[in-house]
């Protein structure tokens, strides 16, 4: 069964955590798996990065932090799922990611789609 890679870019997020403002993912009729999330500093001072996935209730209570407040130096970027790691998103989970600073970080997200229908 051959795999289905893809992926989600977004230049300059947003610093707030609202589906408007941040860079997100929703899975809405298969199981995905996160391969690779890559958080690039386009700013000119450090900035504070954070990823959270929010299971399909969107309720505060069900959101999970894969990394909060996670440095990034200036000229740098943080991989925050590497080595071989895997994260499920599961139907109806949606990924979130922001910086403390609006328009000063891109983030590009791999996925492998549809793991399981």
């Amino acid at each position: 069964m051959a795999q289905d890679f893809e992926s989600v870019g977004k230049k300059n997020i947003s610093n707030t955590q609202t589906i408007a403002g941040a860079t997100t993912i929703v899975t809405s009729d298969s199981d995905d798996a996160i391969i690779g999330i890559n958080a690039a500093n386009t700013g000119s001072s450090q900035i504070l990065v954070s990823v959270l996935i929010t299971d399909s209730s969107n309720d505060a209570a069900n959101t999970f932090f894969i990394v909060k407040d996670a440095p990034v130096p200036v000229g740098s970027s943080l991989q925050i799922i590497d080595g071989g790691s895997k994260i499920v998103l599961q139907s109806g989970d949606v990924l979130k990611a922001y910086a403390d600073t609006a328009s000063s970080c891109d983030v590009f997200t791999s996925i492998v789609d549809s793991i399981s229908t």
